[in-house]
């Protein structure tokens, strides 16, 4: 699929000069740059589609960990002390 951009000519500007000084060709420059966007913006929609659902959880349910339980249990991990999650209570 062939798609065209049109940017400002600062910006043209400076995607060349970037390019010149990674020797790479404009063309790849933006090719990454968009590839780099969209990876960025899936995992922010992922999460947030992610939180959404544990919120509707937490709703349903009732059942969480609070905010003090989280901070021991992730200060525990990589230690000899680590531990599985800690089980949700309402």
């Amino acid at each position: 699929m062939a798609t065209s951009l049109k940017i400002d000519d600062t910006l043209k500007g400076r995607v060349q000069h970037l390019a010149s000084q990674r020797r790479r060709s404009p063309h790849w420059i933006m090719l990454e740059a968009i590839q780099q966007y969209v990876e960025r913006e899936e995992a922010r929609e992922s999460l947030k589609q992610e939180a959404l659902a544990s919120g509707a959880t937490y709703q349903e349910t009732g059942r969480h960990l609070t905010g003090q339980e989280t901070r021991t249990w992730l200060n525990i991990w990589g230690t000899e002390d680590e531990r599985a999650v800690p089980e949700c209570h309402k």
